[in-house]
């Protein structure tokens, strides 16, 4: 039984905007877990550390779930050309923006902090922009890889929409059953035993690249069948417990291996539980979305539009805010508040009086243009004898 690809998904708007707002929080964080980012605080601690490694278990797998889940409900509007055209102008065109712009500002302060070069900013951009093309650093690889992974899956997800709906549904129909949804995040695991080499195994968000290919292609079955996610939605409750005991199993067994880049049972044991958790706890997120957050309000459809811009804006910003407040001397609690408040309220502002009221800038963050409503022309009465010449 194949879901309705018309209706709006307000709890996917939702976990859009949640999603977005937990990626600021774990990179405000990033000033202090040990370890390092392009700018850190002097102190350290163990204990952001943590931090870092529960939120990440979920935290990017989510994201490119719920990117899964629109991709069903936007991919029977057009062909291939269309699809290409809305993934181009909604992940390249900011992508290669910020690419040109702002990301320059985080490469800076990388190779300030880390004694690669030691002139200002402007002295800098000659050195940064031979290639700023090929610098998709910072967090804007997200938009680069959703893009790359949209059009490989393309041929398989429009089989699924098409000839394979009965496949497709039969699947959804097995994976609805006794929690079988879970096994999903076996495959994902068994990446693992590539090797480091393998293209696209590099880390970044908590896993290697290829990894997010599957959570992209997990959120488009997940909402591809009704009976999937009424199973999903009565499990929620189940779900986050064993979810969020695997995660937490997992920092408590990561934390006792003496060299994690050597494989040993115990790495492996951390692995699994980190894969299997972070795989339920997004289950578990997605049946707490379906139960309650299917409302719509006009702060969600605010938020829903800003989610773009604030996302390419927010790390930047963070970095600049942070670079000048962490001198401050201030106690380091206070000073995390100040860095978030701070951001925030520049990011907020940017997208409200720079982003959002301009087609033009709207096209370079990925956004569609405001309709606005013609001018009505006033009616001419017209009188019978003035109709003959």
């Amino acid at each position: 039984m194949n879901a309705k690809t018309t209706q709006r998904r307000y709890d996917l708007d939702w976990l859009r905007v949640l999603g977005i707002l937990l990626v600021f929080a774990f990179h405000s964080s990033r000033f202090y877990n040990l370890e390092g980012w392009n700018v850190t605080n002097d102190i350290l601690y163990s204990s952001v550390e943590a931090w870092v490694l529960f939120s990440s278990s979920f935290m990017m797998p989510l994201m490119f779930v719920a990117s899964g889940a629109s991709l069903f409900y936007a991919l029977g509007k057009g062909g291939f050309g269309k699809f290409l055209k809305d993934k181009v102008l909604r992940l390249l065109v900011p992508l290669l923006v910020g690419a040109l712009t702002h990301l320059s500002f985080q490469s800076y302060l990388w190779d300030k902090t880390h004694g690669l070069f030691s002139g200002n900013y402007f002295q800098y951009l000659p050195h940064y922009y031979p290639y700023a093309i090929n610098w998709f650093g910072g967090h804007l690889w997200y938009l680069w890889y959703l893009f790359v992974f949209s059009l490989m899956l393309y041929p398989l997800l429009r089989w699924f929409k098409g000839n394979g709906s009965g496949f497709l549904s039969r699947l959804g129909g097995w994976l609805g059953k006794g929690g079988a949804v879970y096994i999903l995040a076996l495959p994902i695991l068994l990446l693992y035993l590539l090797p480091s080499e393998f293209p696209l195994m590099d880390m970044n968000g908590g896993y290697p690249y290829l990894m997010y290919l599957f959570f992209l292609l997990w959120g488009f079955m997940l909402v591809s069948d009704e009976r999937l996610q009424d199973s999903i939605r009565r499990s929620r409750w189940v779900s986050l417990s064993v979810g969020l005991a695997l995660v937490v199993g997992f920092i408590i067994v990561y934390n006792q291996i003496a060299d994690p880049s050597v494989m040993s049972p115990s790495l492996f044991l951390a692995g699994t539980m980190r894969v299997f958790g972070g795989w339920i706890c997004v289950l578990a997120i997605f049946g707490l979305g379906m139960q309650y957050l299917t409302t719509r309000t006009p702060k969600l459809d605010y938020a829903n539009e800003a989610v773009l811009p604030f996302y390419i804006f927010h790390q930047t910003i963070l970095l600049v805010v942070g670079y000048f407040v962490l001198q401050w001397g201030i106690p380091d609690v206070l000073e995390w508040a100040v860095i978030v408040v701070i951001s925030f309220v520049i990011i907020m502002a940017l997208y409200e009086f720079v982003v959002r009221h301009f087609n033009v800038i709207r096209f370079l963050f990925g956004m569609k243009p405001i309709i606005r409503p013609a001018i009505a022309q006033p009616e001419v009465q017209i009188s019978e004898a003035s109709r003959t010449v």
